[in-house]
């Protein structure tokens, strides 16, 4: 059996605190720029489109 690599999880949960930290440091500079802001419009994503495709329902 493998042992697990307490290293490696370690390290994976250090960068999501850091992302984590850095978008809020983002959202306090610059308050009316998030998304969850209320009123705020939304921006296009290509993602959106890709996101749709898989709602139409398979031929057959």
């Amino acid at each position: 059996m493998a042992t697990p690599n307490y290293s490696y999880e370690k390290r994976q949960r250090e960068l999501a605190k850091k992302r984590k930290k850095e978008e809020k440091a983002q959202r306090k500079t610059h308050p009316g720029s998030g998304s969850d802001a209320p009123g705020a419009p939304e921006a296009p994503s290509g993602s959106a489109d890709s996101a749709n495709s898989n709602e139409t329902p398979p031929a057959g």
